[in-house]
């Protein structure tokens, strides 16, 4: 069964299908796009932007072809029940939240958490208690929640409802989710994991277990990420019985639209399929392609290798005393190799099934020339993760507070009233209710002086902060 592809086929059958359409999209099957825009796409993809017909199914109450794809998505990833996402990673992390959470209550969070987890804590009028994963100041990189830190903020917290945790984070770094499970459900709550970068998970021996092998309740995947789905795709999965799959469901209209993108959805169908019947093959190509980079740019001594990786698809590296912003710079313009999230310290490439060995001699030419001239990394002169601001409102209280906007050095003890997100990895340095530290506004102004990329805020030049009036 994993072999059929339900949707795609409906969508190709029915953009096969000549009709007169008196219905949106403006375009009617590509007829009226634009001549420039037909040329370089073609025709054929706007005759499968089609809108929820008959033939094609309702996303919010599926019970033909986009069912069958949902139930073979499950089957596949070793769910209860999955759910298609058209509006991203970002709108199954806020769904979870509406599902586990009423307003009011608290969910426990790493402090690593995307930015929509945020905006689902403003939506749903739910209270943070953040969890700070373990840190290596010689990588100036967050790790993992540890079961023990969770333990201790449940045992301190025993109101919170449910926890979220990322894993993999953005540099391929897992928390040990079986564990982190075994805990939540001791205590009788959920665990949601923002799975965003591990979709590939579960399809191959030598990738970290799955969060849903590993017991997790609800497990958002971004399948455009590490698997080939078009932008915007991304799954939701259930399993267990500590949530109303009917509380999940009804979150859905509040967070995706009511006109979803077909091709996303077909492209959702078409990822699990290749994955289901080819994961294993294309992976290990993947992970050998991932292993002959380690190897080869080890023996450099100008670059440094995180040690902390449990995804081999991820490769971060420092090269000599470059910022990561500079390095990236470099590569792009010298060498066209681009990488996934450069930051201050060091970048990271991410690998896929999508690559092929010249992408690998592409960038491997391209550290070893720039290596010729660089320095032997030192160690970083950080000693200790910069502490959690104090959280003195609601996420919820601060986004809808009057606000005023105050010079940057004049915001020092106020309370923020936005969200100030160095981009990507898009983990918020000060969100909506935390009072502004000096240690945060000297973290702010490094990643500005290296050339970071600020968004969420008002003001992306950092030279204004917004605060609760």
């Amino acid at each position: 069964m994993q072999s059929n592809t339900p949707f795609l086929n409906a969508l190709k059958a029915q953009a096969n299908t000549p009709q007169t359409p008196f219905y949106f999209p403006g375009h009617k099957r590509g007829e009226g796009i634009a001549q420039p825009l037909k040329e370089w796409l073609g025709h054929a993809v706007f005759q499968g932007d089609l809108p929820e017909l008959p033939e094609l199914d309702n996303l919010f109450q599926p019970q033909g072809p986009l069912r069958e794809a949902q139930e073979l998505a499950a089957a596949a990833f070793g769910a209860k029940q999955t759910w298609f996402l058209t509006n991203g990673s970002t709108a199954g992390v806020i769904a979870a939240i509406l599902a586990t959470c009423n307003p009011g209550e608290t969910l426990a969070l790493a402090r690593n958490s995307h930015q929509c987890a945020i905006a689902g804590m403003i939506l749903a009028g739910v209270d943070p208690v953040f969890i700070q994963p373990q840190y290596d100041p010689q990588w100036d990189m967050a790790l993992r929640v540890t079961p023990e830190a969770l333990e201790a903020t449940l045992t301190k917290n025993p109101d919170i409802k449910a926890v979220l945790v990322v894993s993999p984070t953005y540099h391929g770094i897992c928390s040990d989710i079986a564990r982190l499970a075994d805990c939540c459900h001791r205590h009788q709550i959920p665990l949601i994991v923002d799975e965003a970068h591990g979709a590939h998970f579960g399809f191959h021996p030598q990738c970290p277990p799955s969060a849903l092998e590993s017991n997790a309740d609800l497990v958002i995947q971004s399948t455009h990420k590490s698997l080939t789905a078009l932008s915007q795709g991304a799954m939701l999965h259930y399993q267990g019985d500590r949530i109303s799959p009917d509380r999940i469901q009804a979150a859905f209209p509040l967070v995706q639209s009511t006109s979803p993108n077909a091709l996303i959805l077909a492209s959702l169908d078409m990822a699990r399929q290749q994955m289901a019947t080819q994961g294993h093959q294309q992976l290990q190509s993947c992970l050998d392609l991932a292993q002959h980079l380690r190897s080869h740019l080890s023996q450099l001594p100008a670059v440094a290798l995180s040690p902390h990786a449990d995804d081999l698809t991820r490769l971060t590296l420092r090269l000599g005393q470059q910022t990561g912003y500079a390095l990236d710079e470099q590569l792009t313009a010298d060498f066209g190799v681009v990488c996934e999230l450069p930051q201050l310290h060091h970048l990271t490439f991410a690998l896929t099934i999508g690559n092929r060995p010249p992408d690998g001699d592409r960038l491997l030419q391209a550290i070893q020339k720039l290596a010729q001239s660089a320095p032997i990394p030192t160690p970083l002169a950080l000693t200790h993760l910069l502490p959690l601001p104090p959280l003195s409102l609601s996420p919820r209280q601060a986004h809808f507070a009057p606000k005023e906007t105050l010079p940057r050095h004049q915001a020092l003890g106020r309370i923020s009233g936005e969200l100030i997100c160095p981009y990507p990895p898009g983990i918020p340095l000060l969100i909506p209710g935390e009072r502004i530290t000096e240690s945060t506004l000297n973290q702010l102004q490094t990643t500005l002086a290296a050339g970071g990329l600020l968004t969420g805020c008002q003001d992306t030049t950092g030279s204004s902060l917004t605060v609760v009036r």
